[in-house]
């Protein structure tokens, strides 16, 4: 990259994507900007550069201490490390260090502090929420929904008899024969996290899984047209209970809806 092309992109100014520093000396700092960018699609951090895009420029000793500093902040200040690569390119006013910082694979990136930071428009923000931090683990394929225990609930509340049924077919024996404790054998099956059901467990063979998941069921809907803007339907049901279940009582399981002749009524009143 020459002058001009630096200087048309700097005309761009401060975005999520770029970030101006004159100058930088604390690695701790750097590296929340780095996160910050590897967390959020990757970006560009340009260093001797100020915040009214005009070059401030950098000396060959800055250059050296700024290289070193940034290879300490991106290797020992953030973890994962992220990798960086960096362009050094020369002005009038001096050199203006360049730093591409790639979308990272393996999000969430976090400071010395264990602090998770996001860009907020050309700023950063540092993340707390809870529902946050765990998309961002999600989106990594760190942590995946079906297997966060679900809250409030035990091992007890477990079908036992549905999952005996399953495990017979599906081993050949019965549970108790396995030569562990049921809690034990949810874990290693990965239907329960510690004493608690996971996800995958409540909605395969809990007893009452919508006591905890309400929204984890069908709907259905009886329209006696063919379009789905009809204000007038024939019959509507919440079909409960467990993913087996609800497949099983589900109206497209069957040829037509086994209410299909029901009292008439508006969307939404039932």
């Amino acid at each position: 990259m020459n002058e001009a092309e630096l200087q048309q992109q700097l005309a761009r100014g401060e975005d999520s994507r770029q970030q101006f520093k004159r100058d930088a000396s604390n690695a701790d700092s750097l590296a929340a900007e780095l996160a910050a960018l590897a967390n959020s699609g990757g970006g560009m951090l340009w260093l001797g550069v100020q915040d009214d895009e005009q070059i401030s420029g950098l000396t060959a000793a800055d250059v050296r201490r700024l290289n070193q500093l940034l290879s300490n902040a991106a290797s020992q200040h953030i973890r994962p490390p992220v990798h960086p690569q960096t362009e050094n390119i020369q002005t009038a006013r001096g050199v203006v260090i360049a730093m591409t910082v790639p979308d990272g694979l393996a999000k969430p990136y976090l400071d010395n502090q264990g602090r998770i930071w996001v860009k907020a428009g050309s700023d950063k923000r540092h993340v707390t929420a809870r529902e946050e931090i765990q998309r961002l683990f999600q989106h990594a394929g760190l942590v995946h929904a079906d297997v966060i225990a679900v809250e409030r609930n035990s091992v007890a509340d477990l079908d036992e008899k549905a999952f005996a049924e399953y495990f017979q077919r599906r081993y050949g024996h019965m549970p108790e024969e396995a030569g562990q404790p049921l809690a034990q054998l949810l874990n290693y099956l990965g239907l329960a996290d510690g004493e608690a059901l996971n996800l995958s467990g409540l909605l395969l063979f809990g007893r009452h899984p919508q006591r905890y998941r309400p929204a984890f069921m069908v709907k259905a809907v009886a329209l006696p047209g063919i379009t789905r803007s009809d204000s007038r339907y024939l019959d509507s049901e919440d079909i409960d209970g467990t993913l087996a279940v609800q497949y099983q009582r589900s109206p497209t399981n069957h040829a037509a809806a086994p209410n299909a002749t029901a009292r008439p009524g508006k969307v939404g009143n039932g």
